[in-house]
This record gives C-alpha cells, sequence and structure tokens, in this order.
C-alpha cells in the first residue's frame, strides 16, 4: 500500500526566483562605436580618479528632542463649609446655635444611630489587622560588598544672562522636595555687579526647567535658609550686611529686613536658625567681626551682638556652626584668619564668650559642623586640607594631605557617622569615608569644570546638591553604600576618634612638658645664680655629711671593742 501526501505552496511564498544558468557562448547585445568628436568638449579626463561604492542603502541620522512641558504647582485652600446662606460661619454664636438646632432634630438622631452600626464594623476591622505592621523589622539590606557611586538627576541652572555663583543651598525641611538656591557675584569689584540681577530662586526637585518661587532681595543674597520649625519661612543675609527673611505664601518679596545702621558691614556670610522655644529666632556672622542675633518679628535692631575679638585682634566671620547638638547657648565660628571660635552665648563677660582659639588653617575656614553622631568632634574646611578636632584639644586629630586645588566646602552625611563630602575649586567632589579608608577618598566625581561653591545633603542621606561658581547646581544620588549605615560602623568610628583622641592629647602632653623644660633651661642660661644651692640647701647637706661621719665612727669604735 502506498500512502502519498502532497505539500503545496504558492510561489510566491518561496522567495525571489532563481536565475537558471546555462553554458552557453557570449553573445553581443549592442556595441557602441567611440566617437572622438565629443571626447575633448562633453568629457574632462581626471587622473587619478577615486570612486567610492557602497553596497548598502545609505542612511540618515536624525535626532529627535520630546516637548518639554512647564507644569505650574496649584493648591487648594479649603476652611469650611455647608453652612446655610443665612448662616455666617465666621460667627461661633451663629454656628452654635444652628448646631444645637440641629442636634436636637430627630432625623439628624435616627441618622447618626443608622451609621453608628456601620463605624463601629469597620473600627473593629481595623483593630483586627495592623496596616502598619513593619514585616521585616530588624532585617537590613548589605550594602557593604556595593561599589560607591553616584549620578546627576538633574540640573538647576541660573535663569539670566549673566550667570552668578552659587553662594548657599537649603533643601525643605520637609522631606527636600524643594530646594532655596542664592546667588551672588562674590569676587570684589566685579564689573558686572551693577548689571546682574539680584534674585535668588526655589525649585521643586521634580522640575528643574522653571523656577518655582523668585526670591528679590535688595541686595544679592550670600546665604539663605529654610526654617526647620515652619517650612514657610526662609531667612537670607545680603551682599550688603542686610538680613532679610521671606513668608512662601506672601509672594516674592521680603516681609520685613533689618535697618542698613543696625545690621552688619560686611557681606553676610553664614545664617543659621536657633533651636529654641519659639521659630523665629535666628544668629547670623560676617567679615565686620560681628555676630549678631535677631527676631524676625521685629527686625529693626538685633536682640544681641557679639565682637569676634581675641587679645587684640578682630576675626571675620566666613561660617557659623549653630546647632542643637552642641547645646542651646555653645556655637562655633569659621573666621577669615583661619582660626575656629568656640564661643558662649551666655558667658559672663565678653572673654568669657570668646572661649577657646583653636588654630590650624592658612587661609579662611570656609565650612564647619559637628558630627551629627558625635557632636564632641566637628570638620573644618580650609586651604588646602581638612581637619577634625576634637573640642577639648587645641589642636586636630587628624588631618588630611594638602590637595592639588583648594577646598571650598565641605559636610558630613546625616545617615552615616563615617562619611563626608568636600568639594575642591577645580570642580571634583570628593567623598570619604572613614570607615573602609582614612588616606584618600572612597569616590571623586569631576561634576563641573567651574569650581563647586556649596554643598548641602539632603536629611535622607541619598541626596546630594552641589552648586558651581558658573550659576549651577547638581543634584545627585547616592547609592546604598554611602547613604545607608553599614554594620558595626558607629561602634568603629567611635573606636576611631578616641584613638586618635587619646593619641593627640599625649603628644599635646608631651610638647607641654618639653616647652616647660626649655622655659627652665633658658632661664637658667640668663641667670647663672638659679642653679647655685641656697643657704638651707648647703646646711642640710653639711648636716648629713657629719651624720654620716659620726655613724662610721661609731661603727669603728665597736668593732675594736669586739676585738
Amino acid at each position: 500500500m502506498e500512502i502519498v501526501y502532497v505539500y503545496q505552496k504558492s510561489r510566491r511564498e518561496f522567495g525571489r526566483p532563481t536565475m537558471h544558468m546555462a553554458d552557453r557562448p557570449a553573445e553581443l547585445l549592442d556595441d557602441f562605436a567611440p566617437d572622438p568628436s565629443i571626447k575633448d568638449t562633453q568629457y574632462e579626463l581626471r587622473n587619478p580618479t577615486h570612486l567610492d561604492v557602497q553596497a548598502i542603502p545609505e542612511m540618515s541620522e536624525h535626532d529627535v528632542n520630546t516637548e518639554s512641558f512647564t507644569y505650574a504647582s496649584v493648591g487648594m485652600l479649603h476652611i469650611e463649609g455647608g453652612w446655610p446662606k443665612d448662616i455666617d460661619w465666621a460667627e461661633k454664636d451663629q454656628t452654635a446655635r444652628f448646631r444645637k438646632k440641629v442636634e436636637k432634630d430627630e432625623e439628624y438622631l435616627r441618622e447618626v444611630k443608622s451609621l453608628a452600626d456601620v463605624v463601629e464594623h469597620h473600627i473593629k476591622q481595623n483593630n483586627a489587622i495592623d496596616i502598619y505592621e513593619e514585616y521585616f523589622m530588624g532585617e537590613h539590606a548589605d550594602h557593604s560588598s556595593e561599589a560607591p557611586s553616584a549620578k546627576t538627576l538633574s540640573v538647576f541652572k541660573d535663569p539670566n544672562a549673566i550667570k552668578r555663583t552659587v553662594s548657599s543651598i537649603s533643601f525643605h525641611p520637609d522631606g527636600g522636595r524643594k530646594i532655596a538656591v542664592s546667588f551672588c557675584l562674590l569676587q570684589f569689584q566685579d564689573e558686572r555687579a551693577d548689571t546682574a540681577s539680584n534674585q535668588s530662586y526655589i525649585w521643586s526637585v521634580e522640575n528643574p526647567n522653571q523656577p518655582e518661587l523668585e526670591i528679590n532681595p535688595q541686595s544679592k543674597l550670600v546665604c539663605l535658609e529654610y526654617n526647620p520649625k515652619d517650612a514657610f519661612l526662609l531667612a537670607g543675609g545680603s551682599y550688603n550686611g542686610l538680613i532679610s527673611y521671606w513668608d512662601t505664601r506672601r509672594g516674592s518679596e521680603p516681609v520685613e529686613t533689618s535697618l542698613i545702621e543696625k545690621s552688619h558691614r560686611d557681606p553676610v556670610y553664614s545664617i543659621a536658625w536657633l533651636q529654641g522655644k519659639t521659630a523665629y529666632e535666628c544668629a547670623s556672622t560676617s567679615t565686620d567681626g560681628q555676630v549678631l542675633w535677631w527676631d524676625i518679628r521685629k527686625l529693626g535692631e538685633p536682640t544681641e551682638s557679639l565682637e569676634l575679638i581675641t587679645g587684640e585682634q578682630t576675626m571675620g566671620g566666613v561660617c557659623l556652626e549653630y546647632s542643637s547638638a552642641g547645646g542651646p547657648t555653645k556655637f562655633m565660628v569659621g573666621t577669615e584668619q583661619g582660626n575656629i571660635l568656640m564661643c558662649n552665648r551666655k558667658g559672663k563677660s565678653a572673654q568669657d564668650k570668646v572661649g577657646t582659639v583653636y588654630s590650624g588653617h592658612h587661609g579662611p575656614c570656609y565650612a564647619l559642623q559637628r558630627n551629627p553622631f558625635f557632636p564632641k568632634y566637628f570638620l573644618s574646611i580650609g586651604d588646602w586640607r581638612h581637619m577634625l578636632w576634637s573640642e577639648e584639644l587645641r589642636t586636630p586629630i587628624m588631618t588630611s594631605a594638602y590637595h592639588s586645588a583648594y577646598l571650598l566646602s565641605a559636610c558630613w552625611s546625616p545617615t552615616r557617622p563615617a562619611v563626608f563630602f568636600s568639594t575642591k575649586m577645580d570642580g571634583t567632589l570628593d567623598v570619604w569615608d572613614y570607615f573602609y579608608k582614612v588616606n584618600e577618598p572612597t569616590l571623586t566625581l569631576q561634576v563641573d569644570d567651574d569650581g563647586l561653591q556649596c554643598l548641602k545633603v539632603q536629611e535622607a542621606g541619598n541626596i546630594l546638591a552641589t552648586g558651581s561658581v558658573d550659576g549651577s547646581v547638581y543634584l545627585m544620588e547616592l547609592c546604598g553604600s554611602l547613604a545607608n549605615q553599614q554594620p558595626q560602623e558607629k561602634q568603629s568610628m567611635q573606636q576611631m576618634l578616641d584613638r586618635e583622641f587619646k593619641k593627640e592629647k599625649n603628644l599635646e602632653a608631651r610638647n607641654k612638658e618639653l616647652a616647660k623644660k626649655a622655659v627652665k633651661e633658658q632661664e637658667a642660661q640668663r641667670d647663672p645664680t638659679a642653679l647655685q644651692p641656697t643657704d638651707d640647701a648647703l646646711k642640710q647637706v653639711e648636716q648629713e655629711f657629719y651624720d654620716t661621719i659620726a655613724e662610721y665612727e661609731q661603727n669603728e669604735l665597736e668593732a675594736s671593742r669586739k676585738d
């Protein structure tokens, strides 16, 4: 039995037809005779001739950019509603009478009783299961093996034609969803100062294309800070020494500005909100050698002032460290002379208010911050080095090597006790992680071609913002290994700081002993009689000599009697 199955398929589905070649002699299809008459008129001899032939079709490359949309933030404020037309909700008497009337209505009581059963059912249902329960409490992801890295999320640029330096950055206290940036021309007698804008801006971190709010000061802002207790308030220090504050609910203009004769005489380089009973107190410092305390509700004059004088020299303030970790009255000031002043606001005299002086930098101290986990230790930036200090010692416990570029800013990580960041004049950002290595940065990023003037880290520790001299603010996201605390990191950092503190304390004690010894030797060289014994010492030595002779003679006498 023979089984046959026929496969059928259309010819066009087999692809391109093949050309059947057969062996046959060449066949002349046509012959074109040469015409010498048109050789010189229509053709030109080219030697050599290059002809490029490509067997694939030519393609063209096109760039397409998506259309950018501008988002506007719109909010709604609902005060109170649902009242009848004849009831004025602002009058408490009318609303109280209407409530009593409604509460006595039988229909109202019946509806409340019918809804009570439904509400009780849902309350019992919510209590049966804890919807906010943490199922993985105590378990943390291990980021120790992750290589340190950071990526740029967005760039905020100065909208004006004349680009100004980013002088300060402040994150919104509610999760850092907004960023306030002050712009200023910090160069002395800059030719662009007369034509440059005075405006600073507030951006939403999700929309870098357009500022959310413009800040219009009387003079260019050198510093601008959000109020940590009231997110609608900002305080800023101007280049001409004025102090102003803004309420974002009232628009771009300052609510109040200090008087010029009661303000600083130099640019206000740093301003800090105080952690007091009210949310309206702040302090500022300037290179005029003053620290002024203000109540923004009455900026007519400062509530208190302090002259930064040590000995006979007046120190110009550049940065201010005023945090709750150091205490309600203690604060530190970094000066343009390179010294760090430990001050106490409640000191009885001017000398008590300006206490310990820490010397170490060759140039102005541009950044100063306590470690958020170990407040006794603080970090400073000046010249080409960063230094780590202890309150109890006048010398740094750790000092970096000299960098090739000048350091401009630095700050600690709020989530990792061993990590801090620093920026340099060559546009690089250094990430230091003392938990892994001390002698060199863990990560170095070339962020901008110009210098990075300021630096700020969000409270969550994973977002960093740095501003450049050319007016650009770079918002960067840090990897998990740089943002999340590592196991045993805090204990290891504490041990390292204590070890370096003890070592430096012993060296300081040894230096004091050597200094005292050197002083005594110098005094002896100046007064040779200082080494001569006194009369009492001579009498004592003479008496000891006679007692020794008498004891010897007594021993000799007793020995002769025995013989």
